[in-house]
């Protein structure tokens, strides 16, 4: 006799695991065991372990169907104001270039989140947290880089860790002091990425305060050289990396990620075939960001034929940024990624949830097999396709984030 936690019958699993022949892995008329906080058991219900059934809780899914729970790989969730005037602004007509000669764009931001506090900062992100726990979010990851000072960079992380915490969801941070010249440093890109490699970096790692770094390598960013220099003091601090490239042009970023191995290149729009090529041998997931090319009105697609020849793991992500992707739901991604890059349902709910994990190096969650963490979403539908078919109506019936019931409706 087998020993569970807890057993979830009458259910249909998109397990997402590739070893799963089906389309989305599925398994039909299923059943789940839980055993501390982890699956111990998954298979079709009529070959279920006998088990002590007075002695577990059972779960009838009524043949709702189950799924990992989703993971929002890329994220700017905690900052300081609003950029709604700037949106107003430049749909009446007033440039980019504008709006940031009058102190627009990211240096506002970096004004407000410099300005507040650590509890404004928490509040402000936990209600966008909890709108994403509300549509299955279970892993989330939070950049900095809003701060782009030691101290406000400790800030952001400081709260990201709070609401790690103080949570349901699961939180991994990520360092992007290298985001963008603040005003101080203007003109002096170099000194600032002194700053960033000098003492930045080894204060976040001494204090633990980031799982991974990131930097924006991009004309308006910083140089592939630069971007270099930040990721030679992560790797000798033991933080993996992962990077902003290709979004607005070439500087071959994708393949500095690659060649240092790191997590993930995230946009890439503009990412050309020997990229692509050292991203698969690298093992470095895509992650498309829908939100930001929807809000920019981008026309320039990612490459996704070549990185599906090479086959590099697809992720996709919200990119919750106040600036170009100000939409707090990773449901509507999934239905941006079919609908602007083309990609199957199947493929989107891949994104958010096995290549995401992967985007995160967390080899322990995103599909359901044994042995995997027991991060759970069922979901009143009829087939994984309306997952991304269909946006507005929340489907989401019950969440298990660990084992632990943490939404039933």
């Amino acid at each position: 006799m087998r020993y569970f936690d807890q057993v979830i019958i009458d259910v249909n699993l998109a397990t997402m695991d590739p070893a799963q022949p089906a389309a989305y892995g599925a398994i039909y008329d299923a059943a789940v065991a839980l055993l501390d906080g982890n699956i111990a058991w998954l298979g079709p219900k009529n070959e279920l372990p006998e088990f002590d059934t007075l002695a577990t809780p059972v779960i009838s899914g009524k043949g709702k169907w189950l799924t990992p729970g989703l993971i929002d790989c890329h994220t700017h969730l905690v900052f300081g104001g609003s950029r709604a005037k700037e949106f107003e602004m430049r749909l009446q007509g007033v440039s980019y270039q504008e709006i940031a000669a009058q102190g627009g764009g990211i240096v506002s931001t970096v004004k407000a989140t410099r300005a507040a506090d650590r509890e404004s900062l928490f509040v402000a992100a936990n209600k966008r947290l909890t709108a994403l726990f509300n549509e299955g979010v279970t892993t989330l990851e939070i950049k900095s880089g809003y701060g782009l000072d030691l101290e406000s960079e400790i800030k952001m992380l400081e709260v990201a860790k709070l609401l790690d915490k103080h949570h349901p969801i699961t939180i991994k941070t990520t360092f992007l002091g290298a985001h963008a010249v603040p005003p101080e440093y203007k003109g002096d890109a170099d000194g600032y990425i002194d700053l960033v490699c000098e003492q930045m970096l080894p204060k976040i790692a001494e204090l633990g305060l980031a799982d991974a770094v990131d930097a924006f390598c991009e004309g308006v960013g910083f140089s592939n050289a630069q971007t270099r220099r930040v990721f030679e003091k992560a790797k000798a601090l033991g933080l993996p990396v992962k990077l902003h490239a290709e979004q607005l042009s070439n500087l071959a970023g994708a393949q500095l990620v690659a060649e240092f191995n790191g997590l993930s290149a995230d946009h890439i729009e503009f990412l050309d075939e020997a990229g692509v090529k050292a991203m698969a041998a690298a093992g470095t997931v895509a992650v498309l960001l829908p939100g930001a090319f929807y809000v920019l009105r981008e026309t320039q697609l990612p490459p996704i034929e070549l990185l599906k020849q090479y086959q590099v793991p697809i992720a996709i992500s919200t990119d919750f940024n106040p600036g170009t992707s100000p939409i707090c739901s990773l449901k509507l991604m999934l239905n941006m990624a079919c609908t602007l890059f083309r990609m199957t349902p199947e493929e989107a709910l891949a994104g958010v949830t096995v290549h995401a994990a992967k985007a995160l190096g967390c080899v322990d969650r995103g599909m359901l097999a044994v042995g995997k963490r027991a991060d759970l979403a069922l979901w009143d539908i009829e087939h994984p396709a309306e997952l991304a078919y269909q946006f507005g109506v929340n489907p989401l019936t019950q969440l298990w984030i660990n084992g632990k019931t943490s939404i039933t409706r």
